[in-house]
């Protein structure tokens, strides 16, 4: 049977249970962008992304016998909590393995969508060593693994958002822009795309700290990477899946990667703009548009917002984060100069009329005044920095910029 069969019979056997999500344009980007930008809420899902869709179609093609002996997955986030709604609603037990540091909200939406049909077992620091533990469960137990990408069930049950697209536009897509994590969801989509309407260009969007699909593209092979920027969890994979990465090198058009900070910013103004939340992975699609602008003007666009499971004690890191990408916020260890008064005159001299300090703490708390602090500053317009640096050098502020020392700024300041 062919993957777009089994899209077709993914659509059927998700009916009962999955949302098939509205298609919305978007006025503002519409007009930001000069073309007709439409928006596909993956996050309106019952568990708020998309994975429920591959998850529920993957179990409903288990044998009875499969079913009986219970099913296993290893996931901190929507993965698992698509597992779980399956497994409640098919009345079928699951094993669920979560790293040791997820947090409690991720662990407390697992059980609420699982109730009493979900044992929930924490293992391992890492997903690499969680993933590990729930292998050995599974040949221990005899139990069947829920793959959160590369499986041909969980593929065809992503792909039937790229078939709910085509259903709701009778016109011409221009572009498709989608989120990558280990690429079920690409090569799901891009499989429908490639079959029905294959001019379409489906362009895949990473986060710059997980660039797994773009680099094992580059390099021709499926390729692990050494370290993730973690911070966008959703799309932070060391590897992406070999069947996903066969089917992605053949049916997208492109991959490009969005620094993590450019994420922030889209989350923010999402929020703000439109009372849209978004977890950072379902702000990848909408982000990207900024790199495809020269090219989309007069063209119909259709952005994947993946899911909204975003965990609001996160506001204040996405808020910092956005800030030093935009370059308002800016970090220093300041060295002030031995004579009195020298931080009054940071303050109402080097310091611009709108700037904000935002962080201050002496190295030394006995010798204030005189010893090296940790100042952060917030600008009210990136422009003004220059200024700012011109200030610190006329008045022989001796400085050291932090910004860009990735190791001294995390160590001081993460």
């Amino acid at each position: 049977m062919s993957l777009i069969t089994k899209v077709y019979q993914a659509q059927q056997n998700i009916a009962r249970v999955a949302v098939q999500t509205p298609l919305i344009k978007n006025l503002n980007l519409s007009e930001l962008y000069q073309a007709e930008v439409y928006l596909k809420r993956e996050d309106l899902q019952p568990v708020r992304s998309y994975k429920l869709r591959g998850a529920y179609n993957k179990i409903t093609t288990l044998t009875p016998d499969q079913k009986s002996g219970g099913v296993v997955c290893a996931s901190a986030g929507n993965h698992a909590q698509g597992v779980a709604y399956s497994c409640c609603q098919l009345g079928i037990q699951a094993t669920i393995f979560m790293p040791i540091t997820t947090p409690k909200q991720k662990i407390n939406q697992v059980r609420l969508f699982g109730k009493d049909k979900v044992e929930i077992v924490l293992k391992g620091d890492t997903f690499d060593a969680c993933f590990a533990e729930a292998s050995q469960y599974c040949t221990e137990h005899h139990a069947v693994f829920i793959h959160p990408f590369d499986d041909e069930e969980v593929i065809s049950g992503q792909g039937t958002v790229g078939l709910e697209v085509l259903q709701s536009m009778t016109e011409f897509i221009d572009y498709v822009f989608v989120p990558i994590g280990g690429g079920g969801l690409a090569a799901g989509v891009s499989t429908v795309f490639r079959q029905l309407s294959p001019n379409t260009k489906i362009i895949g969007v990473e986060p710059a700290g997980a660039a797994s699909m773009q680099t094992s593209l580059r390099e021709n092979k499926n390729t692990m990477l050494k370290t993730v920027d973690t911070f966008v969890d959703g799309a932070a994979v060391k590897r992406v899946g070999d069947l996903t990465f066969k089917i992605c090198r053949e049916n997208l058009y492109e991959v490009i990667s969005i620094p993590e900070g450019k994420v922030c910013t889209t989350i923010l103004k999402l929020y703000n703009e439109e009372a849209l939340v978004v977890e950072p992975a379902g702000a990848l699609s909408i982000a990207a548009l900024d790199l495809y602008k020269d090219k989309l003007v007069d063209k119909k666009v259709v952005c994947v917002i993946s899911g909204s499971n975003n965990d609001i004690t996160r506001t204040e890191e996405i808020k910092e984060r956005s800030l030093l990408y935009e370059g308002l916020k800016h970090y220093f260890i300041v060295n002030f100069p031995q004579r009195p008064g020298a931080l009054k005159e940071f303050v109402n001299e080097v310091l611009g009329e709108n700037d904000d300090i935002t962080y201050f703490q002496f190295a030394k708390k006995n010798n204030r005044e005189r010893g090296p602090a940790v100042v952060g500053i917030e600008l009210a317009n990136r422009l003004d920095y220059d200024s700012l640096i011109k200030q610190l050098e006329e008045r022989n502020f001796n400085y050291q910029y932090l910004n860009d020392n990735e190791a001294l700024f995390t160590h001081l300041i993460g």
